[in-house]
């Protein structure tokens, strides 16, 4: 009883599994950008105050440098493995009071940059999201600030958060190191981003999920495989069975045919061991020592109710053909009369025909002398079996 039940609740689970497999469908939220290309429009903010080692003096936004308007433009390719290699270009002014390398700024002054970075998106590590996108990177600059021109080691820190595969909010605080004696400062930045030469690939939950409908999907090719060869099998003994039904019945119908064609020979035979009724020169009238003869013909056609006889009258060749065909005609109606009114078989298993001296039985064609004997044998009903 424990194992019926427990077969019983393993179908059940089956059942779901493979249900829940037909509802799975790979969509658009199972899928994420593998790699793009990418461009960006946006703010930078310069501190190049450069005061205090306190986390928080670093940012004093009282001391940051801003435009009103975008001045930052970035483009950058992204590929699947996590890395990324960007250009960023930046303009700024030193404000007049902003604090520039610890001095009180007197003169107002442009600020340029010139980055290449390389990124790495750190989802790699801490697992996929699809729509944040924290990243670390290094790389080398040329910054123009201060009336100062210099190179930069950089390093970076930021995000970036999708509202749709293609545009989003990059933020980001770059440290940039000066290759000279001075220069050293922090640049922030916030901006639009948008991609395009877009490859998606399946995220983590994706591919998890793609992997469990290949399994449900394995799973229902074995059940359809093994009810297509159920199927099969079925199919195979209904045709077997049906063959042998066919090659049965094929027998039962030759051995049947084969009684049949015997019987009918019997039956012939039969018909023939009768012999011919003979009739007097010039009349059609059946003797009594030939109705003998016709009463052997109807106990074997009262043995055998579904034969049917064809009746055939001759002549000998003395007079006409014409005379002589009516006067067949009138033995086979007197022949058949007997049968029927005397012995009571049904007229319908008789049919006749006449035929004159046309089938002469042998050479007595009136050409010559022959003996009354001769003659009597062309005077005659024959009977043939018609059907059985």
């Amino acid at each position: 009883m424990k194992a019926c039940r427990f077969g019983l609740v393993f179908l059940l689970v089956l059942s779901f599994n493979i249900n829940s497999a037909q509802e799975l469908r790979l969509t658009d939220k199972d899928h994420i950008v593998k790699s793009s290309w990418m461009v960006g429009l946006g703010y930078n903010f310069v501190d190049d105050a450069g005061t205090g080692t306190d986390i928080g003096d670093k940012f004093d936004t009282d001391h940051w440098n801003a435009l009103a308007y975008p001045s930052r433009l970035s483009i950058g390719r992204y590929f699947e493995s996590g890395l990324g290699i960007e250009a960023i270009g930046t303009y700024n002014k030193y404000k007049v009071g902003k604090l520039i390398d610890s001095r009180v700024n007197t003169t107002e002054s442009d600020y340029f940059g010139i980055d290449a970075r390389l990124t790495y998106d750190l989802n790699k590590i801490i697992g996929e999201t699809g729509f944040f996108d924290p990243y670390v990177g290094g790389g080398l600059g040329y910054t123009d600030a201060n009336n100062k021109s210099f190179g930069t080691y950089n390093a970076v820190l930021g995000f970036r958060t999708w509202f749709s595969d293609r545009f989003g909010l990059d933020i980001s605080t770059t440290g940039k190191w000066s290759m000279s004696d001075e220069g050293n400062h922090l640049q922030h930045s916030a901006g639009a981003v948008y991609r395009f030469g877009i490859e998606k690939g399946l995220s983590k939950k994706g591919r998890e999920k793609l992997a469990l409908i290949n399994e449900n999907q394995r799973v229902q090719d074995s059940i359809n495989a093994a009810k297509k060869a159920e199927e099969e099998a079925r199919l195979l003994a209904e045709r077997l069975a049906k063959e042998k039904e066919q090659a049965r019945l094929a027998a039962e119908e030759q051995a049947r045919q084969e009684a049949e064609k015997q019987r009918r020979l019997e039956i012939e035979q039969q018909v023939k061991e009768v012999g011919h009724v003979i009739f007097l020169f010039n009349s059609s009238a059946v003797t009594k020592a030939e109705k003998d003869r016709l009463d052997k013909l109807a106990v074997i056609m009262e043995a055998n109710p579904t034969v049917t006889l064809h009746v055939t009258s001759h002549a000998d060749a003395r007079g006409s053909q014409e005379y002589n065909l009516k006067l067949t005609e009138k033995r086979v109606q007197n022949t058949i009369d007997y049968m029927v009114n005397e012995k009571g078989i049904d007229a319908s298993r008789f049919n006749g025909e006449g035929f004159g001296k046309k089938k002469l039985l042998n050479d007595c064609d009136g050409t010559k002398y022959c003996p009354e004997s001769k003659h009597r044998v062309n005077r005659r009903s024959e009977f043939e079996v018609a059907n059985f």
